[in-house]
């Protein structure tokens, strides 16, 4: 566990996220994993279909997910408080969740795949594909919520380091099953899905026993856990809004991938392959924000209210910084990234439009996100619920139904970044009117002094 109420603010800040970073990069690298080995090993028509399955898979689990951010934010401002005991009982409440919503999720996924996967207008030649492997995924969604539960939990405590260590040990495990499914069994979209499912399972329960055993907070017994009402309620105030944040941002990532279907089985292909390039370049700003997400969350509870100025002022000079090396790297090289998913050259041809456009913006994604970190962990969700909503559901997908009418797939591409753009102004704005400021949940007995004698290092 890490204290982030003391020491130097953007030192504490980046040792936090590059080991969070790490873990959710080799986490991207199950499903990049799957694509690749789909992509070379079957074709583009699995590899549309895997593609098209990760909105749909990101809809069913996009509320559950951000429900239980609520109850991260609230361990991480009971420890900042140092108040264990509801700490513990904070944990408890949120795996009890997640088991149960794991398993509502499962049942209506499996139910309804294929009326969405037809509102879709997923075309016929993909569809086959996509519901077995979608129906496969579904089926270790407990392991997914367990070990991501687990992850969060010990990033509210300030461990960003123990799931990066079970990360790698999954995702290799990942990749040698997938080969082995595929390639060899020929098991063909199922089997990558099966390995993903087995790498997860893996993951979720060695990292239980192995924290069972040596962790001295998380101790997780399924015999003596204990839900609190007043916790969930309090989780359910913070979380409900990136909840139905994160539910309609999916049903427009569905709206949006309706409009990519239309162009037929290459133009999804490429946007599935980009969209996989798109996730991995995003990790350093999504993780840069949930670190200082945690950062803030801690030093609200310990009323240390100058440090988060300090903390998002480091935060945005570290991922702008990420963010342009990231834009380099994928305006000079994106034949060669679309490469690695596809031997196609028209799906490589047009998944390259993609990264240049898209890529040219990482700068406005990464300060969006960063901005937003700071008030998730105040546990002010609210207004960033809306400005994502807005951002998506007036910008970006009226501009991609219009653009596309007028430019083809690329306007479609076009109607990204303009969207990261508004949303990162309205972010901003709302964070200099300082309302967040009064939105936290755990108010400290007594501030305690500022003990960081070091001035930071981006000031």
């Amino acid at each position: 566990m890490k204290d982030l109420t003391v020491g130097n603010s953007s030192r504490l800040i980046f040792s936090f996220a590059v080991p969070m970073l790490i873990g959710n990069v080799f986490q991207q690298f199950y499903n990049i994993a799957d694509s690749i080995i789909v992509g070379k090993f079957i074709g583009k028509e699995a590899l549309a279909a895997v593609g098209a399955s990760f909105p749909l898979i990101f809809m069913l689990i996009s509320f559950v997910v951000g429900v239980a951010m609520g109850t991260t934010v609230i361990i991480a401002q009971y420890y900042g408080a140092k108040d264990m005991k509801m700490v513990k009982k904070s944990m408890d409440t949120l795996y009890i969740f997640l088991f149960f919503a794991s398993i509502v999720v499962t049942i209506l996924g499996i139910l309804f795949s294929k009326p969405i996967f037809r509102l879709i207008n997923l075309p016929a030649d993909i569809m086959p594909q996509a519901v077995t492997y979608f129906n496969v995924y579904l089926a270790g969604l407990i392991f997914f919520f367990g070990f991501n539960g687990t992850s969060a939990i010990l990033r509210g405590l300030g461990d960003s380091k123990t799931p990066l260590y079970f990360l790698i040990i999954s995702t290799v495990i990942n990749i040698v099953l997938a080969v082995l499914f595929v390639a060899i069994f020929k098991w063909g979209v199922a089997g990558a899905a099966f390995a993903t499912v087995i790498a997860q399972a893996g993951a979720f329960i060695t990292g239980i026993i192995y924290l069972n055993r040596t962790h001295e907070v998380v101790k997780l017994s399924f015999r003596k856990l204990e839900f609190d009402w007043g916790i969930f309620k309090k989780s359910l105030q913070i979380g409900l809004p990136s909840g139905f944040q994160q539910t309609f941002v999916a049903l427009g990532m569905l709206a949006v991938m309706r409009i990519v279907n239309e162009f037929g089985t290459d133009v999804i292909a490429a946007y599935s392959v980009a969209g996989r390039i798109d996730s991995l370049a995003g990790m350093p700003a999504m993780n840069f924000g949930v670190a200082l997400s945690t950062f803030v969350g801690q030093n609200l509870g310990a009323g240390k209210t100058d440090r988060v100025k300090q903390g998002f002022k480091a935060t945005l000079i570290m991922s702008s910084a990420l963010a342009l090396f990231t834009t380099l790297m994928v305006i000079i090289f994106p034949r060669a990234l679309m490469g690695l998913f596809s031997s196609d050259p028209a799906v490589i041809e047009i998944g390259s439009h993609y990264l240049i456009i898209v890529g040219s913006f990482y700068v406005f994604f990464s300060t969006m996100f960063v901005v937003g970190g700071v008030m998730r962990g105040a546990g002010d969700t609210l207004i960033p619920m809306f400005i994502t909503l807005f951002s998506l559901w007036i910008i970006r997908i009226p501009l991609a139904w219009v653009f596309s009418n007028q430019m083809g797939y690329m306007g479609i591409w076009w109607s990204i970044p303009i969207a990261w753009f508004v949303g990162m102004v309205l972010s901003y704005l709302y964070y200099l009117k300082g309302n967040w400021k009064k939105k936290v949940i755990v108010r400290p007995a007594k501030v305690q002094p500022e003990a960081d004698t070091n001035p930071p290092v981006f000031e």
